[in-house]
């Protein structure tokens, strides 16, 4: 997720709480202050409509709308380089964050043997007494 998103994400968050407490109060002004005046208030008035300004993709599937992205959306969203638009919904699109996951060191399997082949006889005409 690119800079801008991620304070935009982190935006929304804080002001979508059901209470703005007052230490968050100049956290908003400082983020507010971070995201382009554009921007901004494409989010102000989807916001003045009740509507969360970005949403997250999950499986190609914007979580704003429930309609699927075309993965050229998705692809633009990887490489973090610009801000996405849902063609659908007009939100904000954003990918999630990346959980980082404990990975347990890797156990190296037992060498399984294979059962040797005998070799198979020639095979020898029968011999039909008539």
């Amino acid at each position: 997720m690119n800079d801008i998103m991620r304070t935009l994400f982190e935006l929304q968050t804080i002001e979508f709480e059901d209470t703005i407490r007052p230490e968050n109060e100049k956290r908003i002004e400082k983020l507010r202050a971070g995201i382009p005046a554009p921007i901004l208030g494409h989010y102000d008035r989807l916001a003045d409509r009740g509507k969360k300004g970005v949403a997250v993709l999950h499986d190609q599937v914007c979580t704003g709308c429930h309609m699927r992205v075309p993965l050229a959306v998705v692809m633009n969203l990887m490489k973090g380089l610009d801000v996405t638009l849902c063609e659908n919904c007009g939100r904000y699109l954003c990918l999630p964050e990346p959980v980082e996951t404990k990975t347990e060191p890797e156990i190296p399997k037992p060498e399984v043997k294979t059962a040797k082949r005998k070799k198979a006889g020639k095979l020898r005409p029968v011999a039909h007494g008539h």
